[in-house]
């Protein structure tokens, strides 16, 4: 237990779209939540790791470093870390698990914090260093064609599950409405998701990237995430029920979108079992990134829970995936029906259902293991949870 890593504490600020707060505040909210529920002091607190760190050329996408936090909460920290160059988000999480096990860190504060839809109310502050004349690096294969978006490269990975496995969007469509429906149980998404999407709503939106419509994108949201991980041996400090970092797995697949065969879910999927006695058949919930409709499906061919090609039957009709259902998925509404939380959103919740302390969206029964997933396209990077 010594060598272990556990999450001890979760906090989450006002999750909403164009808030005044200023993105520093709204993570410091989170912070003093999850140090709170830990039953932690900030003077406790002895690492800080983030991703990706601050993004100077675009504040709206992370405003705020673990140099402002040390400074802002009077941390000592003995290590620290934030970088866009790691797998995926939640990357993060299993860097700060490893600290702890190395006994470099006892209690490290993880955070991710996300203002881009304020951002885009004050361009001149939050997104000046997108303007520019020339386009470099990957940009030059995509921003000449306007496929500035990832929504773009998604859609050819969904349009080769349309074409060589008959993936429809009636079938595609149930990620959103299942987001939805658990996002209208979820009081902090109620500024996101204000009523409950139907697949007629859904089948008449617009088209995004075929076969992506407007419902398959995740919304432009402020808030900050934070996660506490915790050593083993430093368990007797916390008050919270710790929750077990029981394995993680990560891949990159040239850090490019361009003509990767697979997105990275299908190398970190298999990962992830190696390295824990847990299968899918202990899995009680699933909280998967779901930036674009689509990515859910991907984890959940690489995880293994169905074959590849075989996502779109798994979801059809939404029953396996509900809240009741075989798989409960993104209980809390994911990314589309409560805010583009960039991927701490998920452990957030993992952690949550894995308490017991849901409320209304709950998921029955005595849930035990989660997989918590962030990435999509050559990004990955997951997580195994349990409640021992």
């Amino acid at each position: 237990m010594a060598r272990e890593a556990y999450i001890t504490g979760i906090g989450q600020s006002e999750v909403g779209v164009r808030l005044p707060r200023h993105p520093l505040l709204l993570t410091l909210d989170a912070a003093r939540e999850a140090v709170t529920d830990a039953g932690l002091t900030f003077d406790q607190i002895d690492g800080v790791f983030s991703f990706p760190g601050k993004a100077a050329g675009y504040l709206a996408f992370s405003p705020v470093g673990t140099d402002d936090v040390i400074e802002a909460l009077g941390i000592k920290s003995k290590w620290q870390m934030g970088a866009m160059e790691q797998p995926a988000q939640l990357a993060a999480i299993a860097m700060a698990a490893w600290a702890v096990k190395e006994g470099i860190c006892r209690h490290v504060l993880c955070f991710r914090t996300v203002y881009e839809a304020g951002g885009m109310a004050d361009p001149a502050t939050y997104m000046a260093g997108m303007k520019q004349d020339t386009v470099s690096g990957a940009s030059q294969w995509t921003s000449p064609f306007w496929a500035t978006s990832a929504a773009c490269w998604t859609a050819q990975y969904a349009n080769r599950h349309v074409h060589r496995y008959g993936m429809t969007r009636e079938q595609l469509g149930q990620i959103a409405i299942n987001g939805s429906k658990n996002a209208m149980l979820n009081p902090r998404a109620r500024a996101i998701t204000k009523e409950e999407l139907t697949l007629d709503k859904y089948m008449s939106a617009r088209l995004i990237s075929t076969p992506l419509c407007l419902y398959d994108c995740d919304r432009f949201s402020d808030a900050s995430t934070v996660i506490i991980v915790s050593a083993g041996d430093a368990l007797d400090e916390i008050k919270a029920t710790p929750i077990r970092i029981a394995a993680s797995s990560g891949s990159v697949d040239r850090y490019s979108w361009d003509q990767a065969e697979w997105p990275a879910a299908y190398d970190a999927g298999p990962d992830l079992w190696k390295r824990t006695d847990y299968t899918v058949e202990d899995v009680d919930t699933v909280q998967f990134y779901d930036g674009f409709a689509f990515l859910p499906i991907t984890w959940l061919e690489g995880l293994g829970f169905v074959g590849k090609g075989e996502g779109h039957k798994f979801i059809e009709g939404g029953h396996r995936i509900a809240r009741d259902g075989e798989l409960p998925m993104n209980t809390a509404g994911g990314q589309l029906g409560a805010g583009r939380l960039h991927g701490f959103g998920f452990a957030h919740e993992a952690v949550t259902q894995l308490r017991g302390q849901g409320g209304e969206r709950q998921i029955p029964g005595d849930p035990k293991v989660a997989v918590a997933s962030s990435g999509g396209g050559p990004l990955a990077a997951a997580l195994l949870l349990a409640r021992d």
